[in-house]
């Protein structure tokens, strides 16, 4: 980021955790992640407002949060806190997929030259899995298949199917990895990318009213 006074927020609530992340990308980094559980509708404005500080909200050049898959009612609060703030604010929204800011934090562990594809898998409860492929790059990660909902047999053709090697992932459905959604989104920032705030939409990759009950 240009100007070190300017600072990145991540928002992540698609598991029974709160993460929360901010960054100027000159050294003036925190995170936190807390134990909310179905708390964290309750206590996010509050943690929100209390991490922020001595930042304020006007210090904000953009904001980024995880948009699923996960919980439905972390998820649908997270995404709707984000895109109101970042509309108050007037400022870019970058959502981010659970999944990829797993892959990118599993990306920083190897240290191949040559990066193989990452495959995640989660729990989607009802005999499915949440999937999906990544083939990190110079400047992030590239969807081999963007995150969807798959039976673990049709996941397993889509595997087999691969022509190279790749790394299997088991995303817990406990894991947050704000920092990687921040990371993520600053990426992008660099490319020039500017979401508008009513792009952020979240990613259930189920019906909603049937996922409340394993929210």
């Amino acid at each position: 980021m240009q100007n070190p006074s300017k600072y990145g927020l991540a928002l992540h609530t698609t598991s029974p955790q709160l993460g929360l992340a901010l960054s100027n990308f000159a050294g003036s980094d925190r995170s936190a992640t807390w134990d909310l559980g179905r708390d964290l509708s309750t206590h996010l404005h509050q943690y929100l407002a209390e991490f922020l500080i001595p930042q304020t909200w006007a210090d904000l050049s953009f904001i980024a949060v995880a948009k699923g898959p996960g919980s439905f009612t972390g998820t649908r609060i997270g995404v709707v806190t984000a895109r109101t703030l970042a509309q108050q604010l007037d400022i870019p929204l970058f959502p981010i997929s659970t999944l990829a800011a797993v892959a990118w934090s599993e990306q920083g562990k190897s240290q191949s030259a040559l990066k193989t594809p990452i495959a995640l898998q989660m729990d989607a409860r009802r005999g499915q899995l949440f999937v999906a492929i990544y083939q990190p790059v110079d400047c992030g990660l590239s969807p081999l298949l963007s995150e969807t909902v798959m039976t673990p047999d049709t996941w397993q053709q889509e595997l087999e199917a691969m022509e190279r090697h790749y790394q299997l992932v088991d995303v817990p459905g406990d894991l947050g990895n704000v920092t990687s959604v921040l990371s993520l989104a600053y990426l992008d920032w660099q490319q020039g990318q500017r979401p508008h705030w009513s792009e952020a939409l979240p990613f259930y990759g189920q019906h909603p009213v049937e996922e409340k009950s394993v929210g």
